[in-house]
């Protein structure tokens, strides 16, 4: 159809349905009626000859041929909002945004405790809600902008997006003191694979890799216990004499408030990079732009940081 006989109002309500999934919340957030909305979607279902959303019990789900137009009309909308703000600029210190960011568990021990001290300082205003990177429907998440960052280890996130390198880690084994392999200063192949271990399955990142590594030596790894994330580990390794191998700056950061023992790893894992990740709708954003840059500066090893990357 030609954009000339197109309502562009509708495609505001489209958006925003598309987010919100009920009529109700649109409504409230464009300050329009209930019937108003309900009238512009049947506009737009007309215009498009498509129903577009189904009411469903989990509220409006769209139609494939909406999910088709929803990163194009997301971006549109993007660009036409920056254009009109071009000379606004961001300011941390009144600003009261609300930036929402997805995380692994480790992710959460790691960037928080720091994050959340400095923005006290510099942005007090500015609030975070985090999501975790497991959930199955984050690329459109961040495609449609309900989330703004992703942080850690994500080679599922590719087109459309951009990434920038903050450090790379090696995985370590993580024990408590009492464990018989403290004895020595370094662990043999055979005597980790004689040990107990707990393994991590870290559902939506790339630690995999430690898994694969293990099933390629000649060795059997005897596990004993398997969680879905790291956050229990601590308690865990403190009461048992089980081995985890774990990234390092999780490790740093457990170490001594569960009074734990940490040694190199003696078989071959490739390092870990972790990432911040951000979809191509907001990456000349001005506020989000402060965000990365903050996070660069706080977590950025100057070694491997690297500039910004469309991937």
């Amino acid at each position: 159809m030609e954009l000339a006989k197109l309502d562009l109002n509708l495609l505001l309500v489209f958006h925003h349905l598309l987010i919100l999934k009920r009529v109700s919340a649109v409504a409230n957030l464009l300050n329009m009626s209930q019937p108003a909305v309900s009238s512009a979607l049947g506009r737009l279902r007309s215009s498009l000859n498509d129903d577009l959303f189904i009411r469903t019990q989990g509220g409006m789900t769209p139609t494939p041929y909406a999910l088709q137009l929803a990163e194009p009309i997301a971006m549109a909308l993007n660009g036409l909002q920056q254009a009109l703000n071009v000379r606004g600029a961001f300011d941390p210190k009144t600003s009261r945004r609300n930036f929402t960011i997805a995380l692994t568990d480790v992710g959460e021990m790691y960037f928080l405790p720091v994050l959340v001290n400095v923005l006290a300082k510099v942005a007090p205003g500015v609030t975070l809600q985090i999501v975790s990177v497991a959930q199955s429907a984050l690329k459109e998440d961040m495609s449609t902008g309900r989330i703004d960052l992703a942080m850690g280890l994500l080679p599922q996130l590719q087109a459309g997006f951009f990434q920038q390198s903050l450090f790379k880690q090696k995985y370590v084994c993580l024990m408590r003191k009492k464990h018989p392999l403290t004895q020595t200063t370094s662990i043999s192949v055979a005597a980790l694979f004689a040990s107990e271990h707990v393994r991590v399955l870290a559902t939506g990142t790339g630690h995999g890799k430690v898994d694969a590594a293990m099933d390629q030596q000649k060795y059997s790894r005897q596990v004993r216990l398997t969680v879905p994330h790291y956050v229990a580990l601590g308690d865990v390794l403190q009461n048992a004499n089980l081995i985890a191998v774990v990234p390092e700056r999780f490790a740093q950061r457990i170490v001594k408030p569960f009074d734990l023992v940490m040694r190199d790893l003696p078989i071959k894992v490739e390092n870990s990079a972790i990432q911040q990740c951000w979809h191509g709708r907001l990456h000349r954003d001005p506020g989000h732009q402060w965000l990365r840059q903050l996070m660069r500066e706080l977590f950025g090893d100057r070694s491997t940081a690297d500039e910004e990357l469309a991937i």
